[in-house]
């Protein structure tokens, strides 16, 4: 069983040399995996649910702003050798598709191919407003703009004519070191995001999962996929605990015998000491006993 961190990298904590020490410590201790999470703008009032918490608010202060993933996962790169590095989720509808290939081809080349891309198409309408960008099709403009990152990673000479983004003839180097291009791993837990997960995606990233919650995804997940000729084994499960929920290792055994290949653990960002305690209790209690399972 694989096992990977999930950290939002907020503000005011994540200073350069926190964001350091817990990349290179991370990467020391034996996790296969560090997702980072996305949001350009927050906001002090919303209508928006978010769908993880029971009053349907994220749990970050007024000026607890989130580093942008691809910046910083450039930078986690040039200080770690062998951990993956993800989005967890990368919110795809809400940018522009050319600097978003470009931006993962980027960082995949610059880290030896370790990046893992996840995507999603979002829970907060006040920041889609904000950007500018249509939220009721944004489902459909995530199909699509999946389709132009694929031609600007794999084809000499890319194009594309679609609803949302025309592509005129054009080349985008450098390519990913991963072929044909990094995974590309789909968030969210209802049916149409595993529904994407079937049509479009190399891996699944749940979160705020039990083992009977992730069981009961997983077979939802392995009939959509059959249904396009595919099987579970064609992607890669991932799952993540809610934050604060430190899994014992017999709940880490049921994650696995439901079909979780890789199990992410989510961590509040706090001072350096802190966190990488936290990153080293993880690593001795779940991710060296699940080396072995």
């Amino acid at each position: 069983m694989r096992v990977g961190l999930l950290i939002a990298f907020t503000h005011p904590n994540a200073t350069q040399a926190t964001t350091r020490a817990i990349g290179e410590r991370a990467d020391r201790r034996g996790f296969h995996s560090l997702w980072l999470a996305e949001h350009v703008v927050l906001f002090d009032e919303y209508n928006s649910s978010y769908p993880y918490t029971p009053d349907g608010k994220i749990a970050l202060g007024e000026e607890a702003g989130i580093l942008e993933p691809f910046t910083t996962m450039g930078y986690l790169s040039a200080v770690t050798q062998n951990i993956r590095l993800g989005t967890g989720i990368c919110l795809l509808p809400q940018r522009n598709p050319l600097y978003t290939a470009k931006e993962v081809s980027n960082v995949d080349h610059l880290s030896n191919g370790r990046v893992d891309f996840g995507i999603g198409i979002g829970w907060l309408r006040e920041e889609f407003e904000a950007l500018g960008v249509d939220w009721a099709r944004r489902g459909a403009r995530t199909d699509e703009y999946v389709q132009i990152l694929k031609t600007l990673w794999c084809d000499a000479e890319s194009q594309y004519r679609g609803e949302f983004h025309n592509l005129p003839p054009c080349r985008m180097y450098p390519k990913p070191v991963q072929k044909p291009h990094p995974p590309i791993y789909v968030g969210g837990e209802t049916d149409a995001a595993l529904g994407r997960v079937a049509r479009l995606g190399q891996g699944w990233f749940g979160v705020y999962h039990t083992p009977q919650t992730a069981a009961e995804r997983i077979g939802k997940l392995s009939s959509l996929l059959s249904e396009q000729g595919r099987a579970l084994t064609d992607v890669d499960v991932t799952v993540g605990v809610p934050f604060g929920v430190q899994p014992s290792m017999d709940e880490v055994k049921r994650f696995r015998d439901a079909g979780v290949n890789q199990l992410i653990l989510p961590i509040f960002l706090q001072r350096a000491e802190a966190t990488l305690a936290d990153i080293d209790d993880l690593a001795k209690r779940i991710v060296e006993p699940a080396a072995a399972l």
